[in-house]
């Protein structure tokens, strides 16, 4: 028996059954410990935007280490390659002139949006501006501020009221945000946390216009607007490096991790609109947050390869052109009868939702077995979120494993019911 503790799972069935255990990764396929090659539908965990087996990743980080590998970065510390990739971010950044603060990752990515967003209004003088608000089906990581936003229920089973001050509104109305102002007034309503897409909520899009309206509610009422881009953000919304750019969203906070990196190095970053900066620019004012690893340099080392290699290969154009290749070749599965959907057509993401949702941990299985990773998100979708660099030949290879995956679906119900 294995003394991981795996996350997100029913660890029993793991300790039953065995863990899927994998050894290495090349271009958009991994392998598992007996050499079998899978298709990695979900790039990880939404994160290897550029594919694995960067050799030129690897080889950055291994010389930064070789240099230092990590020192702190509080107080006046500060790593020269974290200096360097936090001006490279800012370039990119959807709002000029913005400051990078560095976390471990993104659920430390939210839980410091959430401090800072409240931290602001005290350093502004509104010191009741304390709620915070998520959307239904949302999810914003697992540290306490995230757990507390998560507006997918079963995450925040077990833990009693971990943040008092936390709020749900429906996720496709932004009248519903409005009704909440009108009911506990925007005097106490610090920020409005917003996944452009619902990721593991089952790749839910937003309605045409909501997003800009959500954002003109938060300007017209003086609530910070936060983008958690920790899914969409280095290249994954097509054609753009932030969601928040694509679709002029002017953001005050935005949260990132996953694409940073590509995974090559675990690292997550808040992007701080100069307007927030602002008050803690002042004399005087001290914030007392950090984390022992933010700005890690060898991290740091493998942001700014992976930033190269984005650039290089264009992997934003690659990214809007694989958004299309989904939608348009994961719209036929929508006729299969065991499907209810597919949602698609925007970013390079996209799910495939089962008419029964039990079936969904059983065909992740089939399709595993079938030469593809992936996984059950959502209420029995399949998530597909590959590594940008995979072809369209290997889009095809997606779609025959899952036409053969739901065949044995078919198969086990007659088995069953004979």
């Amino acid at each position: 028996m294995s003394a991981l503790w795996h996350g997100f799972t029913d660890l029993d069935a793991v300790q039953r059954e065995g863990a899927f255990i994998i050894s290495r990764g090349e271009g958009a396929y991994i392998y598992d410990n007996s050499g079998n090659r899978y298709l990695d539908a979900t790039a990880g965990l939404w994160f290897a935007n550029v594919g694995h087996g960067r050799r030129e990743i690897a080889n950055a980080v291994a010389a930064q280490l070789g240099r230092i590998a990590h020192y702190s970065s509080s107080g006046d510390y500060a790593g020269e390659i974290t200096l360097e990739l936090a001006s490279r971010i800012a370039e990119l950044a959807p709002v000029k002139d913005s400051r990078v603060f560095f976390t471990s990752g993104g659920s430390d990515s939210i839980d410091t949006a959430t401090k800072l967003a409240r931290r602001y209004w005290h350093e502004m003088g509104k010191p009741d501006k304390r709620i915070i608000v998520g959307r239904e089906f949302a999810f914003h990581g697992m540290n306490i501020g995230g757990t507390a936003l998560a507006g997918i229920t079963k995450i925040r089973e077990g833990y009693g009221d971990l943040m008092v001050d936390a709020r749900t509104v429906e996720w496709d109305d932004a009248k519903a945000l409005l009704r909440l102002i009108e009911s506990v007034g925007a005097d106490n309503i610090a920020a409005f946390f917003c996944e452009p897409i619902l990721g593991l909520g089952g790749i839910l899009l937003p309605p045409d216009g909501y997003l800009n309206e959500v954002r003109r509610i938060c300007r017209e009422n003086d609530i910070l607007f936060v983008v958690d881009e920790i899914i969409t953000g280095f290249g994954r919304i097509g054609g753009y490096w932030f969601a928040s750019t694509r679709f002029d969203l002017d953001p005050d906070l935005v949260a990132c991790a996953k694409g940073l990196t590509s995974g090559y190095a675990p690292m997550g970053a808040v992007i701080i609109a100069p307007h927030i900066a602002e008050p803690f620019l002042r004399g005087g004012v001290f914030w007392w947050h950090g984390y022992t690893f933010a700005g890690h340099c060898g991290a740091a080392a493998a942001a700014m390869a992976n930033l190269d290699i984005i650039e290089r290969e264009d992997l934003l154009g690659v990214a809007k052109r694989l958004e299309s290749t989904l939608h348009d070749q994961l719209a036929p599965l929508a006729e299969h009868p065991r499907v209810a959907s597919v949602r698609s057509g925007l970013a390079a993401l996209a799910a495939v939702q089962l008419t029964d949702p039990s079936e969904a941990p059983v065909l992740v299985k089939h399709l595993r077995g079938q030469g593809v990773s992936t996984r059950a998100i959502g209420t029995g979708a399949i998530q597909v979120s590959p590594p940008l660099i995979i072809s369209d030949d290997q889009v095809a290879e997606f779609i025959t494993a899952f036409e053969r995956a739901v065949g044995r679906l078919d198969r086990g119900r007659r088995g069953s019911s004979s």
